[in-house]
């Protein structure tokens, strides 16, 4: 959990830079699901970053990942 909680405390984190997280750990918290949800509201996201949350969707759909509380 001190991986994570790091990964929190950069202030330029980016959606690559959470996909990345997500995928390397294979799992997606609930933390994951509120900076994906704060950027989708309040960021102007490039085609690629929408691209990127997409397929994090895709992948909790298909079992690929776990969602986590």
């Amino acid at each position: 959990m001190m991986i994570l909680d790091a990964i929190y405390q950069f202030p330029n984190l980016t959606v690559t830079d959470i996909f990345s997280h997500i995928y390397s750990v294979g799992r997606i918290t609930q933390r994951d699901r509120q900076f994906i949800k704060v950027a989708l509201l309040e960021q102007d996201l490039s085609d690629e970053e929408i691209t990127l949350i997409d397929r994090l969707v895709y992948a909790v759909r298909r079992g690929w990942l776990q969602m986590i509380d």
